[in-house]
């Protein structure tokens, strides 16, 4: 009931087969890279350390932001009095 049902494949004709024009072109893969341990480890060390810079930016823009807001607050409370 649920397998799929598959229309029947005709036998190809003589009518619809096409000759290979020329020789068949050439797959040329990428270029193999030597990457050694020492390598992935200073990749990883590097974007650990990035990360972790990133992170104390982050942190420093929001702490300053919190302290600007805090001040602001305070200076129009000591303007209005």
């Amino acid at each position: 009931m649920f397998l799929p049902k598959y229309p029947d494949n005709p036998t190809p004709s003589s009518a619809h087969t096409h000759a290979p024009t020329g020789p068949a072109p050439v797959r040329r893969g990428l270029p193999s890279l030597p990457i050694d341990q020492k390598t992935v480890v200073a990749v990883l060390v590097g974007g650990v350390v990035l990360t972790a810079l990133l992170a104390a930016v982050a942190i420093t823009a929001i702490s300053v932001a919190v302290a600007a807001v805090v001040l602001r607050s305070l200076l129009r409370d000591q303007h209005r009095r």
